[in-house]
This record gives C-alpha cells, sequence and structure tokens, in this order.
C-alpha cells in the first residue's frame, strides 16, 4: 500500500517539476525576447538623440537653430513611436507566452481530474463487489 502511495507521488512531483520547468523555459524566453526588444529600442532612441545633439552644438547662430528644432521634434515622435511600438509587441508576445503557459496549466488539471475520476471510479467499482 504504501509503495503505490510513494510510486503516485514520485509520478506527480516528476510531472510537477517537469511542468515547473516548461513553464519557467517559456517565461525566460518571453523575458529574453522582451528585453532585446526594449535594448535594440533604447539604441536606437539614444542614437537618434545623440545624432540630433551633435547637429544642435553644430549650430553657429540662432538661425541654424531654428533650422535645426523641426528635425528634434521629428526625432522625439520617431523615439516615442518607437518606444509605443516597442510596448505593444512586448505586451504581445507576453500575452502570448501567457496563453501557452495557461494551456499547460489546463492540460495538467485535464490530466489530474482524469486520474481522480479514474480512481473515484476504480473505489466505486470496489466498493460494489465487496457488498455483494
Amino acid at each position: 500500500m504504501y509503495q503505490d502511495f510513494n510510486q503516485q507521488f514520485a509520478a506527480a512531483s516528476r510531472q510537477f517539476a517537469d511542468t515547473a520547468a516548461q513553464v519557467n523555459r517559456l517565461a525566460l524566453e518571453n523575458a529574453e525576447k522582451v528585453f532585446g526588444l526594449q535594448l535594440a529600442t533604447f539604441e536606437e532612441n539614444a542614437n537618434a538623440a545623440f545624432a540630433f545633439w551633435g547637429e544642435v552644438a553644430e549650430a553657429r547662430d540662432f538661425d541654424g537653430l531654428k533650422a535645426v528644432l523641426p528635425k528634434g521634434v521629428q526625432v522625439a515622435r520617431e523615439n516615442v513611436e518607437r518606444a509605443v511600438s516597442t510596448g505593444q509587441e512586448a505586451f504581445g508576445r507576453t500575452l502570448k507566452t501567457n496563453e501557452a503557459i495557461a494551456q499547460i496549466a489546463k492540460a495538467q488539471v485535464e490530466s489530474a481530474s482524469a486520474k481522480v475520476q479514474a480512481k473515484a471510479e476504480e473505489a466505486v467499482k470496489g466498493a460494489t463487489k465487496s457488498r455483494k
């Protein structure tokens, strides 16, 4: 009796560990991709900002500064657009990852429910046989 319990417990523990490893792998892959996206966006925004500030530094008079000002607005707008786009893409990736994790959890719950149902039916059959 104890051996059956130990085997069931060991199998359940193995299954839990495998599932946890799979979920962790998905979460880490997502974090890596999102971090890469954000880092690339930060790099692009920094390059654009430094290029603009280089042009501002080259302006020698007020007219030159006035000529560079529209480009500064354009750089700021593009930086915001990149940041928003990256945020949306990161959100979409995270949403897909969470859906995959939810599917794994659903499969585990369904599997556990099926096993419990089978054991319950087996116990009921054993109880009805012993009464006869």
